[in-house]
């Protein structure tokens, strides 16, 4: 049975022009970056290439970037460095109620630590509120984290605008970039971000490397202890061939961003299309023009989000759902319900995550599985036969 990979919010295939730059330093160049002989050298050297790389495409300064084991680990030392650092200057966060966990569970472990943080709403497509923003500043407050785009609907934050009320305030701002890096262009320094979170393996690089962007002058204390590596902010023994392979992801993501966002962008316009005009009662979640460009998430009603993955795995088709059923919960996502939608509604939700590998074909037979599979699904539901009768009557 083929497989038809549709989940690219979640990881991406490794590009093999990036995994053929990062094999020599596998195979060959495995020297330690902190020894003093020749290989060593030479993968320290590659890794200030690398560096110099991921600071031209984010327009800043190759010495504000640092290598990290994801984003989480970005997410991580970004929020919590900041907070200590700055705790005497005072203990408030903002954040948003759609962020990824590796912010929001960072955001309440700082709570339980003292600090205090207040989690700002989003509209029914999941756009903050900018003068909700606003009037949650306080005199106490270091830091704003908001996400650029959000992985489970798309939606795309207004970043810069978030940057200026931070600047205006004298307020540091994270982003949490994973998901935009690679399908929007990222200016550091136009979109006024002090501190941004990216990770490789969400633009066809290898998992286990990320970056964290800090502006200089901006202070944070280290999470991991132990060497002097990454000048000293994170302790461990540098992914020399990760490192190496994130950059050139990245390269090319950027070189050829037009050309993979308007192939994935049609593909999913096409997607909605054909599922809006053929099947009834479904909900598109997130904004439609302030979007991610291969993103898609559709809630089907009178359906659950699990039954419905579980009959496309059987389909070799891989996606994602609004519901958190697969990871031992029950719980609908905390995405969904903030913007608005029901429990009933949130989880019969369907993601699907277009990526430059995906072709029409694969759409075509998503499309007829899903129009099946969504049908039959509904002829089971005590729920679906009961909207029946009452429309019926």
């Amino acid at each position: 049975m083929k497989t038809i990979y549709l989940d690219n919010n979640a990881t991406t295939k490794t590009d093999e022009e990036v995994l053929n730059t990062m094999m020599p330093y596998l195979l060959d160049n495995y020297g330690n970056p902190s020894s003093i002989y020749k290989i060593g050298r030479e993968n320290k050297k590659a890794i200030e290439d690398s560096r110099e790389k991921v600071a031209q495409i984010l327009n800043c300064e190759p010495n504000e970037i640092y290598f990290t084991s994801g984003g989480s680990e970005s997410d991580n030392t970004a929020i919590r460095g900041i907070a200590y650092s700055y705790k005497n200057k005072g203990n408030h966060i903002i954040t948003s109620k759609i962020e990824h966990p590796a912010v929001l569970e960072t955001c309440k472990q700082l709570e339980k630590e003292g600090f205090e943080v207040t989690y700002i709403g989003v509209n029914k497509n999941g756009i903050i509120d900018l003068e909700e923003l606003e009037k949650s500043i306080k005199s106490t407050t270091i830091l704003i984290t908001i996400m650029f785009a959000n992985n489970e609907i798309g939606t795309i934050e207004p970043i810069k605008e978030i940057g200026e009320i931070a600047r205006k305030n004298n307020i540091i701002f994270h982003t949490d970039a994973v998901q935009a890096v690679g399908s929007v262009k990222i200016d550091v320094r136009k979109l006024n971000i002090d501190s941004l979170s990216l990770s490789a393996h969400k633009f066809y690089g290898p998992k286990g490397i990320g970056v964290l962007y800090v502006k200089r002058g901006i202070q944070f204390n280290k999470i991991i202890n132990g060497g002097h590596q990454e000048r000293n902010k994170r302790a461990g023994t540098e992914n020399v061939a990760g490192i190496v392979g994130l950059a050139k992801a990245m390269d090319l993501a950027y070189r050829n961003l037009e050309a993979n966002n308007e192939k994935v962008k049609e593909l999913r316009n096409y997607y909605v299309k054909q599922i809006k005009e053929k099947i009834p009662y479904i909900k598109i979640n997130g904004d439609m023009e302030k979007r991610l460009p291969g993103n898609s998430n559709i809630s089907f009603r009178f359906i659950e989000g699990e039954g419905l993955l579980l009959n496309l795995d059987l389909k070799g088709i891989c996606a994602s759902s609004g519901s958190a059923c697969t990871s031992g919960s029950l719980n609908p996502s905390h995405v969904l319900l903030a913007i608005g939608l029901p429990h009933e509604i949130a989880h019969g939700s369907l993601r699907i995550s277009i990526g430059k590998y995906n072709t029409k074909e694969e759409i075509d037979y998503v499309i007829e599985n899903l129009v099946e599979i969504v049908g039959r699904l509904r002829e089971m539901s005590p729920l679906w036969e009961k909207f029946i009768e009452e429309e019926n009557k």
